[in-house]
């Protein structure tokens, strides 16, 4: 007898709401939730294949420990003890600061992989601390801390009521919106255009995306900045600055006035490779417009300047007056979001608080950039990463020069390697145990990351669906290993680790004269949290005391997750509303428009604009069916026209004589790959797909080993990184190419 269940999809950041059809204990089949409060019905081909994921054969069913060598079964109390033992020796003789953490990106999508593992990086003492955010994002973190005194005040697009969008280094149709969680967002773009307003893609490729504009602007990539600070030029020069509400808020205009001097069109107009009058159009555009904003993604952070263009992103929001106003770029509220305290300075941001043991590099957001991990565990000294702990990361694939990461992953420095990951993958293989975490239909949802990130503000929780079936959940795993890395049994009752985080939150905020819940009696608080696992007694607490919660009894109407529970589509929030006075967190109290670090940083941009575009540069690609390496183990994504190829434009492949096959070499090294040749992409830019490169021996990825691809960043030696982020430069990269012998 066939059923169905609510689940939210764990694939992107959309989130959409599915459906699920379950069978004999086993789930058949997704389709889009209609009645989802956010999503609407929506889904894409990942949340389709949603069974394949929760039933993928190769998916470990159980911890394997290394034993003679050999990585084999055991059961779960062999591999917890074996866990604890091989920390618990490295700790013992080095100390925690010599264990290494590295956080994968589907951390950001499962309930465990954002409650634990900072705890296990506390109980570690590491500042060795990796995860995809210097691969990815980690430059529009900078720009935010250093401008709103906060790393994660985001701003996002208002799709529902812009009527100019623009789209800088993004392909939202693609990747289902990133950093702007939005489900549907072909959709979105479809009703601005419906109701009158306009769309600008800015993209070195003819994305679907920028398929879907009015007009497709395609600059050389890396000159984003560049083109940005004209922008910031033109509306300074022709008096188009109109700063509205936030005048009285607004600090530093004057110094983003004069750093945009030298950056006229026609300056950087041959830089760019963009027509000086387009950009002048572009900032006209802007400022006539009713409302805009200006979104810009992966293709401005990954790259050399990285930093600098996340900042202009949101300085033209604020010099059209398009920040922090309906059809603008706006700040969501998450509802587990501290609720409101009114307008106070804050301490403001800063990083380089310590720095990389061999390279230098600095601290940012408690991280050291991941392209200098290999070193870290190859060179000996005080300090030196002798063992590591991996939670749903595979950086071999995804960090620069994975070979040599490959290596030292299995040389003689590592003493003892622990992941937390279903799969035997590039990087897990090296692994001495594997703690494999249930699959989606056994785990609960919720998006504590990606809610502070939604076009339209919600509540959403999703239950377990199945049960577990004897293995312990992902919240039970991490919390065994926070137990051992704060001295304890891994045997210890794991409801110990949610109960302290619990008593110690409640007891901070009833000490907190301006907490919802100032003055009252912790133990009243804690016995009013509902019986159940520890992560749903955790997320009971931080909705009750969230921006929409009941303030623990104060507010009768405000979301706890019993709520949640009763309204399994979800919980509309309504619109995003204006509340930058909420999440301004500068010293004083103020935006800094013009933080120094960025204003002194525009003299490496300038000097850059003078130097004249040379050669070929790569640029990465996504793909509907494609997100994490995983995915390409899934026969519902890995089929069609998800393949590995190298896009080049015809009249390159022309001069070069390539056809079907080229070589392309790199600072890291070459790569042999099929050519798709295409006049959807500028003259000069290669594009390869990044999450491919399955052919290293001893994994457990079979469809994904027969088609393995190649792994674009082995072109890349990790040696060019955005100096502010330390985020490394994975596009723009330069290259050579040709034919293939």
């Amino acid at each position: 007898m066939t059923e169905t269940a609510l689940r939210i999809c764990p694939f992107c950041e959309a989130t959409c709401g599915l459906t699920l059809t379950i069978d004999a204990g086993r789930v058949v089949g997704a389709r889009g939730d209609r009645d989802d409060v956010f999503s609407a019905g929506f889904i894409c081909p990942k949340g389709a294949s949603f069974a394949e994921l929760d039933n993928d054969p190769d998916r470990l069913q159980a911890p394997l420990v290394r034993r003679d060598g050999v990585l084999t079964e055991a059961t779960w109390e062999e591999a917890f003890a074996a866990a604890a033992d091989g920390l618990g020796a490295v700790i013992r003789e080095h100390g925690g600061a010599a264990v290494g953490a590295y956080l994968g990106n589907p951390n950001a999508h499962t309930v465990a992989g954002a409650l634990y593992p900072p705890l296990i990086i506390r109980g570690l003492g590491t500042r060795q601390v990796f995860s995809a955010s210097t691969l990815d994002q980690m430059p529009k973190h900078v720009s935010l801390g250093l401008m709103f005194g906060s790393p994660v005040a985001f701003t996002v697009p208002d799709l529902d009521r812009t009527d100019y969008l623009v789209i800088i280094g993004a392909n939202p149709l693609v990747s289902n919106g990133s950093v702007t969680t939005a489900p549907d967002f072909g959709g979105k773009m479809r009703d601005i255009r419906k109701r009158g307003g306009r769309i600008v893609v800015i993209d070195p490729a003819r994305t679907r995306t920028a398929e879907l504009a009015d007009r497709h602007l395609a600059p050389r990539p890396g000159t984003d900045a560049a083109l940005l600070f004209a922008v910031v030029h033109v509306l300074f020069d022709e008096n188009l600055v109109a700063l509205g509400d936030l005048a009285e808020h607004v600090a530093g205009l004057d110094e983003v006035r004069a750093a945009a001097r030298g950056f006229t069109p026609a300056a950087v107009a041959d830089y760019c490779g963009v027509d000086a009058a387009e950009i002048e159009t572009l900032a006209r555009e802007l400022a006539a417009a009713p409302s805009a904003a200006v979104y810009g993604r992966i293709g401005t952070s990954t790259v050399e300047f990285g930093t600098l263009g996340s900042w202009l992103v949101d300085v033209v929001n604020i010099l059209t007056g398009n920040l922090d106003r309906p059809g603008g770029a706006m700040f969501p509220c998450s509802p587990t979001a501290p609720a409101p305290r009114g307008h106070r300075p804050g301490k403001g941001f800063r990083t380089g608080r310590w720095h990389s043991r061999v390279s230098g590099r600095p601290e940012v957001l408690s991280e050291l950039p991941t392209p200098v991990l290999a070193e870290e565990i190859e060179t000996p000294g005080d300090g030196q990463i002798r063992a590591m702990i991996t939670v749903a990361g595979n950086p071999v694939l995804s960090a620069p020069d994975g070979d040599r990461l490959d290596k030292a992953l299995s040389g003689r420095f590592m003493d003892f390697i622990l992941c937390v990951d279903p799969y035997l993958n590039e990087t897990t293989r090296h692994a001495d145990v594997i703690l494999p975490p249930p699959p989606p239909s056994r785990s609960p949802h919720f998006d504590f990351a990606l809610n502070g990130l939604a076009i339209r503000n919600n509540a959403r929780y999703s239950p377990p669906v199945l049960p577990l079936d004897g293995r312990p959940s992902e919240a039970e795993i991490m919390s065994r290993l926070a137990l051992v890395v704060f001295g304890m049994s891994q045997d210890a009752d794991p409801a110990l680790v949610d109960e302290q985080v619990i008593a110690t939150t409640l007891a901070k905020e009833t000490a907190d004269p301006s907490s919802p819940v100032a003055g009252r009696a912790v133990d009243e608080l804690t016995a009013m949290l509902p019986a159940g696992p520890g992560y749903e007694r955790r997320l009971d607490m931080m909705l009750r005391l969230g921006a929409y919660g009941d303030a623990f009894g104060a507010r009768p109407d405000g979301l706890t997750l019993q709520r949640l529970k009763d309204a399994p589509h979800g919980v509309d929030l309504g619109p995003l509303q204006p509340r930058l006075l909420e999440v301004l967190r500068t010293p004083s109290g103020q935006v800094e428009l013009a933080p120094p670090a960025l204003i002194e940083d525009a003299a490496r941009l300038r000097e850059a604009v003078a130097r004249p575009a040379e050669g070929f540069v790569l640029i990465g690609r996504r793909h509907l069916r494609s997100n994490n390496s995983w995915m390409h183990n899934l026969p519902a994504l890995a089929g069609g026209t998800n393949q590995c190829t190298l896009r080049m434009h015809p009249d390159d492949a022309a001069d070069l004589g390539v056809t079907d096959t080229a070589v392309v070499k790199g600072a890291g090294g070459e790569l042999v790959v099929p050519v798709e040749i295409t006049d959807g992409i500028r003259r000069g830019v290669l594009s390869l797909p990044h999450g491919w490169g399955h052919d290293r021996p001893g994994t457990g990825q079979q469809l994904a080993a027969g088609q393995p691809g190649v792994n674009v960043n082995q072109l890349n030696d990790g040696s060019l990184l955005d100096p502010l982020s330390g985020t490394a430069v994975l596009n723009g990269v330069p290259v050579t190419v040709g034919p293939a012998s």
